[in-house]
C-alpha cells in the first residue's frame, strides 16, 4: 500500500508543471529601449533591464549654452526608474502586437514642474536684455549709440529636450542648445526714422538748429531769455503748437501794462507773432515783432525767431520732437 502511494505521488510530480513553466513569458520580437527581452519571464526581463540601464538612466545631464554649464541630477527632478514595470509594459505590448516586433520605452517618472525650474535656471543664467539704439543729442551734432541684441534660450525646446533625454538611456546627456537673439525695439538702422526731427537751442551762440534724420538740416538765429528770465536748459519735447496764438501775459513786471492780461492772437500788441511751439512751463518758440532782438538775451524765457523763420520752421517740427536747450 505504501509503495503504491509513493508511486502515485512520484507520478504527480512528473506531471505537475514547474513554477518557471507557469511564469508568463514576454512574446518574441519585444525589446525594451532596444534591449531584447523576448521569451523572458517578468523577473528575468526586469533583471536584464535593470542591469543594462540603471547606471545610464540615473546619470546626470548637463546643458551648456553661452559658455556656461548647468548640471541636472536625477534627484533634482524626483526621478524614478522601475525595471519591473518596464518588463510588465513589454509583456503587455507583446501580447497586443500579436507577433509583430515592438519596442517599449523604459518606465520612468519625474516631476515636469522641476524640469521647468531647471530650464528657468538655465534661462536666467544666460539671459541678457537687449539695448535699444539711442541718440546722444549735442548742440551741434547728434551721435548714435549702437543697439545691442539680448540673449535667451528657447525654453519650450529645452524643456522638451530635457524630458526626452531623461526618458531615453541612449540619448546624449550633454545638451547644447543655441542661444536665441532678442532684438531691441529700436535698432541702429531705425534710429533716423525714430528720431526724424530734433531741435537744439544754443543759448550762448543764439542758434536754433534743426536736425532731420540725425543730420543738420538748417540753422536759425534766435533770441533767448533776458537776465533774470533765463531760458531753461535741459532736454524737452515740443508739447503743443498753434498758429497766431493768444498771449497770456505773465504775472511779472516784464509784461508791463499787459501783466496778467490775455492778448488775442494776431493782435498787433501780441508779442507771440505768427507761430507758437510750446516746450515747458510757458516757454516756447515763437515769432517776434522785434527782429532786432535776435542774437541777444531779450525775452521772458522764450526762444524768439523772426516771423519768416518761425513760419518756415513750424511745419518742419511735429509735436513730440525732442528739444535740447543748452549753453
Amino acid at each position: 500500500m505504501r509503495r503504491a502511494l509513493l508511486l502515485t505521488f512520484a507520478s504527480f510530480l512528473l506531471l505537475a508543471p514547474t513554477a518557471s513553466a507557469q511564469e508568463p513569458r514576454i512574446p518574441a520580437g519585444v525589446t525594451a529601449a532596444g534591449i531584447d527581452v523576448s521569451n523572458l519571464t517578468l523577473p528575468e526581463a526586469a533583471n536584464r533591464i535593470a542591469f543594462t540601464f540603471t547606471t545610464t538612466i540615473n546619470s546626470p545631464l548637463s546643458t551648456r549654452v553661452a559658455g556656461r554649464r548647468f548640471l541636472l541630477r536625477t534627484k533634482d527632478v524626483d526621478f524614478k526608474f522601475d525595471a519591473a514595470k518596464t518588463a510588465r509594459r513589454a509583456l503587455n505590448a507583446g501580447r497586443t502586437a500579436a507577433g509583430a516586433p515592438v519596442n517599449v520605452p523604459l518606465y520612468v517618472k519625474f516631476k515636469v514642474a522641476k524640469v521647468r525650474t531647471y530650464v528657468d535656471k538655465v534661462e536666467k543664467g544666460i539671459a541678457t536684455a537687449p539695448r535699444d539704439a539711442r541718440v546722444d543729442i549735442k548742440l551741434t551734432k547728434i551721435d548714435r549709440i549702437e543697439h545691442r541684441d539680448g540673449r535667451t534660450v528657447d525654453k519650450k525646446a529645452l524643456e522638451a529636450a530635457v524630458i526626452a533625454t531623461l526618458s531615453d538611456p541612449a540619448a546624449n546627456r550633454k545638451l547644447r542648445p543655441e542661444p536665441v537673439a532678442v532684438k531691441p525695439k529700436i535698432t541702429t538702422g531705425s534710429l533716423a526714422k525714430a528720431y526724424g526731427t530734433i531741435l537744439t537751442i544754443d543759448r550762448g551762440n543764439f542758434k536754433l538748429r534743426l536736425f532731420k534724420n540725425l543730420k543738420l538740416s538748417k540753422t536759425y538765429g534766435v533770441a533767448v531769455g533776458a537776465p533774470g528770465y533765463s531760458t531753461p536748459t535741459g532736454r524737452y519735447t515740443i508739447a503743443n503748437k498753434a498758429v497766431n496764438p493768444a498771449w497770456t501775459a505773465p504775472d511779472s513786471p516784464w509784461a508791463g501794462a499787459y501783466r496778467n492780461e490775455v492778448v488775442p492772437g494776431g493782435s498787433a500788441e501780441n508779442p507771440l507773432k505768427a507761430r507758437w511751439m510750446g516746450i515747458v512751463g510757458g516757454v516756447g518758440i515763437h515769432g517776434t515783432g522785434a527782429p532786432g532782438s535776435i542774437g541777444s538775451r531779450a525775452s521772458h524765457g522764450c526762444i524768439r525767431m523772426t516771423v519768416p523763420d518761425v513760419i518756415d520752421l513750424y511745419d518742419r517740427v511735429p509735436v513730440g520732437s525732442p528739444v535740447l536747450i543748452g549753453n
